[in-house]
């Protein structure tokens, strides 16, 4: 179920329909964490993911996306708010209609990598990892 949410002249549209892929594709060409997918792998990562597009009037001006079953697991990534529109609390409030989503209230554990924002992401519940020896990851494509 898509839903928006309304702040001054901005939107935050959760219908993957709203998504600007050339400005998402534009933005994380350009991002330490995703430049080097192409654009195939992020149209497919978008049409699998619950998207959360922020716009400015018909701009897109930021993005999260969250990889999930919608019960045990959700995977944060590809946050970002165009540096023009950085320092305006939009950051803070696509967190904040991300994590009181209803689709993703029960999710027991949420997780997300990142080197940048560790003080934006701690105030929405999100921590160090304290036993990084529980987690594995695959190096390998399968």
């Amino acid at each position: 179920m898509s839903k928006e949410y309304k702040r001054d002249q901005f939107t935050i549209y959760t219908d993957r329909k709203k998504v600007d892929a050339e400005a998402v594709c534009s933005f994380l060409s350009k991002s330490y964490w995703a430049n080097t997918r192409n654009k195939d792998t992020i149209l497919r990562s978008i049409e699998n993911s619950l998207c959360f597009s922020l716009f400015k009037e018909d701009i897109q001006v930021g993005f999260a996306r969250l990889v999930t079953d919608y019960a045990t697991f959700a995977y944060l990534c590809d946050v970002y708010i165009d540096e023009n529109y950085r320092g305006l609390g939009l950051g803070k409030w696509l967190m904040e209609c991300l994590v009181n989503h209803d689709e993703i209230k029960g999710v027991k554990k949420t997780m997300l990598a990142t080197s940048t924002a560790h003080g934006l992401y701690k105030k929405y519940g999100f921590d160090a990892i304290s036993n990084p020896e529980l987690y594995m990851i695959l190096t390998k494509q399968i």
